[in-house]
């Protein structure tokens, strides 16, 4: 299936963007602060970090795999999993640029893999998705990657992009958040109507950040939404 409208954003400079919006509506950005726990507090919560402490009306937790750590009695069965990315230099480079090489996803005996066309360095990115589906503490989970996760990514290239299977550039962990079902969790904490949690789960939140966010504000300033959202509650994890 060939989609000729699709395309990719560039995450960190989406980010940035996003951020700069944020800043420019008037929010406080604060990075580098360690959050150690989420409190009640008289008509709101609290919120205690290694800087010390905030009050609000209410919190929006959205701290992906650090979701259960921060939250232990949160009742969602999450886990977070350890993926893994890889660049390579193509040995036909004029085969993958943008424009010519679309964004791309293979399902194979090899599980599903997807990349990019050539990006600004002359590289193909290239991941397996789920990798090994291996269950990790994200505070010291391995980031280094071995052979065997590269040889992981490789097969799918060997098999259908031998042009793309060139020299390994460069190669980083990064971190999934799973529901059992792949759907996203945004809902209000139990007992604590003033903490809403958010995990758009399973690597495929990024791309509906404006979306969750908007949901997210609403529900923090005005207490609900004019999106549906039933599918995304904490309830569902109790159905017997």
């Amino acid at each position: 299936m060939l989609q000729p409208d699709g395309g990719f954003l560039d995450a960190e400079q989406s980010i940035h963007a996003i951020l700069a919006l944020a800043k420019d509506t008037g929010a406080e950005i604060r990075t580098g602060e360690r959050i150690h726990a989420i409190e009640h507090a008289a008509g709101g919560v609290r919120v205690v970090t290694d800087r010390g402490t905030l009050d609000a009306g209410a919190a929006i937790i959205a701290v992906g795999p650090w979701l259960k750590s921060l939250l232990p009695d949160l009742p969602a069965p999450l886990r977070a999993t350890r993926q893994v990315m890889a660049w390579f230099a193509p040995s036909e480079p004029a085969l993958f640029p943008s424009g010519r090489c679309p964004v791309f996803l293979i399902e194979s005996r090899h599980g599903v893999h997807y990349g990019f066309p050539l990006d600004g360095g002359g590289r193909i990115k290239v991941a397996k998705h789920h990798h090994r589906d291996e269950i990790v503490d994200p505070d010291v989970h391995d980031r280094a990657v071995s052979i065997a996760d590269e040889a992981l990514i490789r097969a799918a290239l060997a098999d259908y992009l031998p042009a793309a299977n060139g020299r390994l550039v460069d190669a980083k962990t990064c971190l999934y958040t799973v529901t059992p079902d792949g759907d996203f969790l945004i809902d209000r904490l139990p007992g604590s109507e003033q903490v809403i949690v958010a995990s758009p789960c399973s690597g495929h939140g990024f791309k509906f950040a404006p979306v969750v966010g908007e949901i997210l504000a609403d529900l923090a300033t005005k207490g609900t939404t004019r999106h549906d959202i039933a599918r995304f509650s904490l309830r569902r994890f109790s159905r017997g």
